[in-house]
């Protein structure tokens, strides 16, 4: 070995174990990681009305929260959806509305700047449905102006083309409870009370309180609107007490006994805000439950108080036990039995949601949180079967049981296209998307390519089997999904480097030889989107605008993303795209903090394309050490 290579050994295992002693530092004495899950501030900031809605804005220490919306604004006035895109519409009108909830006043010169940053983009008339849902909530808002949703919607049988099951999960257990508050319409008194007329360009006078048309065959949704308005206007919706019985009776038997609801912030709101119209008692241990399990979302220091959108517990775990293992760990150091055992006490052995579609599947999946027995979800199920395949851990036989249960339920999830979608079976009606109420374009969850280039890396991690024509299936939407640049779409990360990267790590485990074109478009598409400081990274807005594919400054989690994707190209083919790699783990070597860490200010993780992003304070940790790990693997 040259001396040059022994240098960059050397290197390499200092950072590995710099790293290793990070995570092993973080790790819950129970076993688990679990690092904060940043989003935008409309999270925290409809915490707050909810908060001043029920009247326990004084237990919380919200006054904090008016310290983290400061420090969230940036130079132009505005709040951003994501890390440097200049500022959201959206997302600053509900900062502003919190900021006023707090006892803010619209003279102070925050808020006039924010006042500024609101009006040069339309204003709250421009903003999205729930931003206009919130604020229809304290008067500020017409509910004119908000689609309406019949109650009676809960009463369609599974069997017709709508009913609630053909929506998201996650669309799912925010729409039931919102089918009660669209009916009460209620309007909050809050102290204290506020208005935002100063935030209509029109004047709040000559506010249109109606659904903008498209001129094309989505206004037949506005026609059907204005029906269901009249019939509101004349009491003449049918079966409409029948239908809020039925919401609120789905809304009781889906809170979990720590008290959360699908566990994501919008579902755990909006049931409260159902409960709240319903009458419910702020001291009824239904409600209780619900605001402890939304305090427990919560993220607080000496001056600073937010709220996560969701936690990931249960992904951070897996990743981190691959990423110890991968980087030399060996898979009975105590830290990885501890973590494999607190994974197998978190596989879900309970019929879900998933259960009205899939007649043929049987529990054994896992959650991306602590609690949620009804969304188990197939990505979190592949990587936890895959760690804990990597784990040696005291009770074998009990681990392949559970391993057994996961693949299982994991196979029952393919859909007609061939592929698997993250929480539900053939859950894919993209007309959904174009109602006036689903203005997110997150109203379905098709299958995707990332989700299902890691149902077959778990099959080949794992040597595991599933029947032969579905594997075929599952390939051959992967062939068809791929890109003419080479890529992948990503619809869990961003973006065309995340799914690129999860697709090549599954065709190199699964019948390589037979893709080797395929394979090779798509390392030549990541090599030639690599940045000249070695590293990759890749801008949110390539959800939107194509030409920004794998464009955008580096990250040490983009990088690590396609480390990982050409390295396992390069095993595939047999020649590895060395120069490139060696860039890349240069940069991760430069750009490695003393205590082993790695920081990146932009946001890797997708929530809805093109409309929320999350940053999963953990995929800067252990997605470097994952490439790292594999990078020492080629040396030896």
């Amino acid at each position: 070995m040259q001396t040059q290579d022994r240098v960059i050994v050397n290197q390499v295992a200092t950072a590995i174990a710099a790293s290793q002693k990070y995570l092993l530092s973080i790790q819950n004495p129970a076993g688990y990681w679990w690092a904060e899950l940043e989003s935008n501030v409309t999270i925290t900031a409809e915490v707050v009305l909810l908060h001043k809605i029920w009247g326990t804005d004084q237990t919380r220490p919200l006054h904090k929260v008016e310290t983290y919306l400061r420090s969230q604004q940036r130079q132009h006035g505005g709040w951003e959806l994501f890390y440097g895109d200049g500022g959201e519409l959206s997302t600053s009108v509900e900062a502003y509305m919190a900021l006023k909830l707090l006892g803010v006043s619209a003279s102070d010169p925050a808020m006039i700047q924010a006042r500024a940053f609101i009006l040069k983009r339309g204003g709250i008339s421009k903003t999205r449905i729930f931003t206009k849902l919130h604020l229809a909530l304290l008067g500020c808002y017409n509910w004119r102006g908000i689609p309406s949703l019949p109650p009676w919607v809960m009463l369609l049988p599974t069997a017709f083309p709508i009913n609630i099951y053909e929506m998201s999960s996650w669309a799912r257990s925010s729409t039931v409870p919102l089918l009660i508050v669209c009916d009460r319409k209620p309007v909050f008194v809050t102290a204290p009370t506020i208005n935002l007329d100063e935030l209509y360009v029109e004047g709040v006078e000559q506010v249109r309180w109606e659904l903008p048309r498209s001129g094309d065959w989505t206004d037949l949704f506005l026609t059907l609107d204005d029906g269901f308005k009249l019939a509101e206007s004349l009491n003449l919706v049918p079966f409409r007490e029948e239908g809020i019985k039925a919401a609120e009776k789905w809304i009781l038997e889906r809170q979990e006994a720590t008290g959360d609801w699908g566990g994501i912030i919008p579902a755990m709101l909006n049931s409260m805000l159902a409960l709240r119209c319903l009458g419910y008692d702020v001291n009824d241990p239904i409600v209780e439950r619900g605001l402890q399990a939304i305090d427990n979302f919560a993220l607080q220091t000496e001056d600073i108080y937010s709220v996560q959108p969701c936690i990931s517990p249960v992904w951070d775990t897996a990743w981190a036990m691959r990423a110890l293992i991968e980087s030399g760990f060996a898979p009975d150091e105590p830290a990885v039995v501890q973590a494999g055992e607190w994974l197998l006490q978190k596989q879900i052995l309970n019929y879900g949601d998933w259960a009205v579609k899939n007649h043929q599947g049987k529990p054994g999946a896992w959650a991306f949180e602590f609690d949620n027995n009804f969304y188990p979800d197939v990505d979190d199920s592949a990587v936890v079967v895959m760690a804990l395949h990597m784990a040696k851990l005291p009770n074998e036989k009990l681990k392949q049981t559970a391993i057994a249960r996961g693949l299982n339920w994991i196979a029952s999830m393919q859909c007609k296209p061939g592929g698997w979608a993250a929480f539900d079976l053939d859950n894919d009606q993209d007309w959904l998307n174009s109602i006036p109420y689903g203005d997110l374009k997150a109203m379905i969850d098709p299958n995707t390519a990332d989700v299902t280039a890691r149902v077959l890396e778990m099959l080949g991690v794992c040597d595991l089997s599933i029947d032969m024509h579905n594997l075929e299936r599952a390939l051959t939407y992967l062939m068809d999904e791929q890109e003419t640049e080479g890529c992948w779409f990503g619809r869990w990360g961003v973006n065309y480097i995340y799914g690129t990267s999860g697709v090549l790590s599954a065709l190199a485990l699964i019948d390589p030889p037979r893709h080797q074109l395929s394979i090779k478009r798509g390392e030549a598409w990541l090599v030639g989107c690599q940045n000249p400081d070695g590293g990759w990274g890749e801008t949110c807005r390539s959800y939107d605008d194509p030409s920004l594919k794998g464009k955008g400054d580096s990250t040490a989690s983009q990088t690590a993303w396609a480390l990982i994707g050409l390295i396992a190209a390069g095993e595939a083919t047999g020649k590895l795209a060395i120069d490139a790699i060696e860039k890349g783990i240069s940069y991760l070597l430069a750009t490695q903090q003393p205590d082993g860490t790695w920081y990146e200010a932009n946001f890797t993780g997708t929530g809805f394309p093109g409309h929320f992003y999350l940053k999963y304070h953990l995929y800067q940790q252990y997605f470097p050490l994952i490439a790292l790990g594999r990078y020492q693997a080629i040396l030896e």
